[in-house]
């Protein structure tokens, strides 16, 4: 414990680049080598199992978005992972095809404009999420984590609080305790909450 408050301050107080934070990170994961590889385990299973049994729900969900209106009806998000590196997050689509037509991403508003009928529905079940499960398979992400997010807004919020970089060594999560509690991030203010 004395190691890893040690580390903390030392982040806190110095400059460092994302890369040198990540390589400082490293020496921090407590989880052995067992440890990890039964978490794996558990995601493999749990995702390999979750795609099996809500296949259904997967085809019915694409039908409707597929129908409901035009675009894909998966789409693809970059985003950043362990040790920040980029990886796509797949997602069921709850917006209009090309709702970030800036170079710089939006965050979702309140009786946003670009989502649909069937997208708001699908985030108010967090359906649109279901895709992640492939995402987890792969390895990209784990079950439970923190959440990923764009490498813009990954930016920002380093810039008010550096202690983010600390969750690069943690896989990203389709599920955390921010997610239950804090719903959609749709503010700067509820992603460094999520700390």
């Amino acid at each position: 414990m004395r190691r890893v408050l040690s580390a903390k301050l030392t982040f806190m107080t110095k400059k460092m680049t994302v890369e040198e934070y990540i390589e400082k990170a490293k020496g921090l994961d407590r989880m052995g080598p067992v440890s990890r590889r039964i978490k794996r385990w558990m995601d493999v299973v749990v995702s390999f199992l979750g795609l099996v049994v809500l296949f259904p729900v997967f085809l019915v969900v694409f039908c409707v978005v597929k129908l409901s209106s035009p675009g894909a009806a998966v789409f693809k998000q970059e985003r950043v992972g362990r040790w920040g590196r980029n990886f796509n997050i797949y997602k069921f689509r709850t917006m209009v095809e090309n709702a970030e037509k800036e170079d710089s991403p939006l965050l979702y508003v309140e009786n946003d404009g670009r989502l649909t009928k069937v997208g708001l529905f699908l985030r108010a079940h967090h359906l649109d999420e279901l895709p992640q499960l492939w995402n987890v398979l792969k390895g990209d992400m784990s079950l439970v984590g923190p959440r990923p997010e764009r490498r813009f807004f990954v930016d920002q919020i380093i810039k008010e609080n550096p202690d983010y970089q600390l969750l690069y060594y943690l896989h990203p999560g389709a599920f955390s305790k921010a997610t239950l509690y804090n719903g959609y991030t749709d503010t700067m203010e509820k992603m460094l909450e999520r700390l």
